[in-house]
């Protein structure tokens, strides 16, 4: 597959942090699944995490949106620790969207109908709830099946559909859990093209975290390896896949970019 990211968008975006971990730790019991981990995304920036299932990829996503609490350390978003907010504060104040790996959607409700309930939720002004969800519907071409129910659409619809209703509150970060996951190469490719103009044309921060390395590394600025509890590894992809760390915990010798 051609790469999506043919170059690595820096002039613009700025050295500020709009998302920072400062020594986080998470256990469950006796088991630790982060261990004192640090590391930042900065505003307008695609940032991935790559790993092992079971590192800590999507729990670092649950850490974000309040699901979950550390037992040490900060989490801040525009520098501010949001330890003590819930869910719903972060995803209104902090303006974080999310896009999980399954689901989403309500499965019995048309995919205009489901723009229009949770527009309902995150659009105070009636008046620009329809012309939200007619932007969104013309910019992912979702007008053709906007009466279909959910459940009948394909993988790459309801991929859209998501992340369409993640968009809806114009998010500043958008998260996206394991979204290449199950996707046939097309999809995928329409997928990174989609990430990649959020990012050019919105200046939305993105954070990935998926288990399709080269589809992931195809669309991100920055990326990082958790392994072993810890962050072991972050660069640019290019840098990433040579560095020797990620090698023995994640690419092994033989990973190729493209």
């Amino acid at each position: 597959m051609a790469l999506i990211k043919k170059f690595r968008i820096k002039s613009y975006k700025k050295n500020k942090s709009i998302i920072e971990f400062e020594n986080v730790t998470l256990a469950y019991g006796n088991r630790i699944i982060l261990d004192n981990i640090s590391f930042k995304i900065n505003e307008g920036q695609i940032f991935g995490m790559l790993g092992p299932n079971g590192v800590g990829k999507s729990t670092i996503f649950n850490l974000i949106t309040g699901l979950i609490n550390p037992k040490h350390g900060k989490i801040k978003i525009n520098g501010e620790d949001v330890s003590q907010y819930p869910v719903y504060m972060r995803t209104k104040k902090f303006q974080v969207g999310y896009v999980p790996q399954h689901g989403g959607f309500f499965h019995d409700l048309t995919l205009h109908d489901n723009l229009k309930a949770i527009s309902e939720i995150v659009i105070e002004d009636k008046n620009l709830r329809q012309e939200r969800i007619d932007f969104l519907l013309s910019k992912f071409e979702l007008e053709n099946i906007k009466n279909i129910k959910a459940k009948f659409l394909s993988g790459g619809q309801k991929k859209k559909l998501v992340i369409s209703l993640s968009l809806l509150s114009n998010p500043k970060v958008l998260l996206l859990d394991e979204c290449f996951a199950a996707l046939d190469v097309l999809t995928i490719k329409m997928l990174q093209e989609i990430i990649v103009n959020l990012q050019q044309e919105s200046q939305i921060t993105i954070c990935i975290c998926d288990h399709q390395a080269r589809d992931l590394l195809a669309c991100v600025d920055i990326a990082m390896i958790l392994s072993n509890c810890k962050v072991i590894a972050q660069d640019t992809p290019s840098n990433l896949v040579k560095d020797i760390n990620a090698q023995n915990a994640y690419f092994g010798s033989s990973f190729k970019f493209n």
